[in-house]
């Protein structure tokens, strides 16, 4: 029988190694815009975000939003948005990355009262789903399919 990592390699997917935090989520290194950042995996997270402090941290171009926040405790939060953004996950990467920024100080203080660090982001499930991605919880690895393009 082979193996899911196999199958998967020959498949074309790229992995990445994910860590477990002291609040049980899953982290992540990627980089928007060629910037380094710290991110949780949330399956349940329809958009990636951003947290709207990190605009020109990752060199973001910031457009007024209709979309209203909610989740983690936190309901109608205002937003903006920023399209047209590169996001390179390990060797996975997409060049036109839609991005919602947001106040994500909510998760950052949830996040370091659990002595873990503070996250500059989100990876949804916006991206997941155009990565085709697979995640291997035993493991802790994230599988990104390698784009056409």
């Amino acid at each position: 029988m082979k193996s899911i990592q196999k199958i998967l390699k020959k498949k074309k997917y790229f992995k990445v190694k994910l860590k477990r935090i002291a609040t049980n989520h899953l982290e992540l290194k990627a980089k928007i815009n060629g910037v380094k950042g710290r991110f949780i995996l949330d399956t349940g997270a329809s958009n990636s975000c951003v947290g709207i402090d990190r605009i020109e941290y990752f060199n973001l171009d910031a457009q007024e939003s209709e979309t209203k926040a909610a989740g983690a405790g936190a309901t109608d939060m205002e937003t903006l948005q920023s399209e047209n953004n590169s996001l390179k996950i390990g060797d996975w990467k997409i060049s036109k990355c839609h991005l919602v920024l947001f106040n994500l100080s909510h998760v950052n203080k949830a996040l370091t009262q659990h002595n873990a660090n503070e996250v500059h982001g989100i990876i949804g499930a916006d991206i997941l789903e155009s990565g085709k991605a697979f995640i291997d919880y035993k493991q802790k690895i994230l599988y990104l399919k390698k784009s056409k393009k």
